[in-house]
Order: structure tokens, then C-alpha cells, then sequence
């Protein structure tokens, strides 16, 4: 039975209901480097909800260790699914450590709301890039992997009722929140400077030119006016190019070097848990 909750996302009895078969997991899913190509609409999605977009541009140190934080946040998307269970469960409770300073009178990193939000951009542009990449998948494997992709929320402070029943009610609560967001000035700036590449190394901010493109190109065109990002025509054509273009190349790749990114950052994380180095 599904309820809501004021204007907040569509709510479901608790009752357990079992994970459909399918032949595509979430651990195939998010192995993929693809995925790094939608990272930056990603946070976008995420810092347009006022609570995260304010808590991070008063708090993160993204503008100063971009890598680093890239690191972090890849981190905990491969330790939640691909992690064993004290690997996740390490994970989980130095995010948590790390979320105690941001907070302020309107809006603290422990809100499952604004969780909520977060876990829906990774598990939405994902979904996303996995169909631009290799197809629409079948009914069985996108409910296989919504199910599964609600681990991004309830390993932190997202209850299980809270992750929307169906992916019907999902993609009400996503145009629900699309259709909300107002992007102030604060937010704008950060973004502008992050779309820059902020102090990263000078390879990393010669790349930037096209990390922003395809940010911009992945976004609602509605976050695109309040964020104040420009896209014309003419970056639809070459945008709507490269889909046509680089999704069979990428898929005549080996799957293992595919994969290496996730296959650095969880090497990374292992080591830096051995070493009891600073992980997040």
C-alpha cells in the first residue's frame, strides 16, 4: 500500500518483497567506468536540493581536493555494492563521522530526506548511463536494479519505507523534485567554480572543458536555467553525436579494463584500510 507524506517522496507499507531475478546486478552496473562520464550532472542533481547544495559549498573541500573527493564519494558507491560486509560497514560509519560538522540551522547532513535525494541521483543518472551505453534493459533487470540501488540511502540514515515502492512512484517523486528546485546564487557560484575545475592539477582542469559539456548535456533542461548553464542547438547536435558514436566503441572494450576504475578505487580503499590511512 503505498502512501505519502506531505510533498515528500511516495511511502510504502514495510512489508519484505522478494528481488526479482535479473541478468544485469548492481555490482555489473556500477563497475563500469561509463558511469564517470555522468558524475558531474550527478552532483549537480544533488547540490540543486538547497539542504546539499548549501551543505556543500559551506563545508566540502571539493573546490580544493577535487580528486580527493572524487576518490571519497567513489569510495563509498563501490564499498556499499561491491564491498564485503565489514568493508561497508567501515565505510558507513566514517561518512558518518564525516557528516557530524555539516549542519546548520536549515539543514544537516543527517537529514534522510536530503540522503534520499542523493541516493535517487546515483541510482537515476546511473539507470541513465547504463541504457545511453548498452540498450534499454528488460522489466525485470531495471526492477532488479532498482530495488538493489536503494542500499545508496539505507546504508546511511534512509529507512527502507522511504525508498519509493515502485519505479512509477519513483519517477513521480524524481519530476516532483525537478520541478521544485530553486538554484540560488550561493549554489551558482560553487558550481562555477567546480565546472572550472577548481584547484585541481593543470591535466585535470585541461579536461574540464569536457566534463562540463557533457554535465550540462545530461541535465534537465530546467536545472540547466537555474544552475545559468548556456546549451544551444548546436551542443544538442555534437551531444546527441557522441551517443550515437561512443557507445559502440566502449562496448568493444574488454570488460576488465572497463572496469578499472572501480578496480583502483576498492584496491585504494583496501590498502588504506590496512594501512589505517585517512579513507574519507
Amino acid at each position: 500500500m503505498v502512501t505519502r507524506t506531505g510533498e515528500g517522496a511516495p511511502r510504502v507499507a514495510t512489508e519484505s518483497r522478494p528481488i526479482p531475478p535479473g541478468s544485469v546486478d548492481l555490482a555489473d552496473f556500477v563497475g563500469e567506468s561509463m558511469l564517470l562520464l555522468g558524475a558531474g550532472a550527478t552532483v549537480l542533481l544533488q547540490l540543486a536540493e538547497r539542504g546539499v547544495g548549501h551543505g556543500v559549498a559551506e563545508h566540502s573541500t571539493t573546490l580544493q581536493r577535487p580528486l580527493d573527493r572524487l576518490r571519497t564519494t567513489m569510495t563509498y558507491v563501490y564499498a556499499v555494492t561491491l564491498g564485503s560486509p565489514e568493508e561497508k560497514q567501515q565505510i558507513v560509519r566514517m561518512v558518518n563521522k564525516a557528516h557530524v560538522p555539516v549542519h546548520s540551522e536549515t539543514y544537516t547532513a543527517f537529514d534522510p530526506e536530503l540522503q534520499l535525494w542523493v541516493a535517487a541521483t546515483l541510482y537515476r543518472n546511473g539507470a541513465e548511463m547504463y541504457s545511453r551505453m548498452f540498450g534499454e534493459l528488460g522489466d525485470n533487470d531495471l526492477e532488479h536494479l532498482y530495488r538493489q540501488s536503494a542500499v545508496y540511502g539505507t546504508a546511511l540514515q534512509v529507512k527502507e519505507h522511504m525508498w519509493p515502492a515502485t519505479r512509477a512512484d519513483f519517477e513521480a517523486y524524481w519530476d516532483e523534485k525537478i520541478a521544485s528546485f530553486e538554484v540560488d546564487a550561493k549554489v551558482r557560484a560553487f558550481t562555477r567554480h567546480l565546472l572550472s575545475g577548481g584547484d585541481a592539477p593543470l591535466a585535470v582542469r585541461a579536461l574540464m572543458p569536457v566534463q562540463r559539456f557533457m554535465t550540462i548535456g545530461l541535465l534537465p533542461q530546467r536545472l540547466r536555467e537555474e544552475f545559468a548553464l548556456p546549451w544551444s542547438r548546436r551542443d544538442q547536435r555534437r551531444f546527441d553525436l557522441f551517443w550515437k558514436v561512443f557507445p559502440p566503441l566502449y562496448r568493444l572494450v574488454p570488460r576488465p579494463i572497463r572496469q578499472l576504475s572501480a578496480t583502483y578505487y576498492l584496491r585504494d580503499m583496501r590498502r588504506r584500510m590496512a594501512a589505517q590511512q585517512h579513507l574519507i
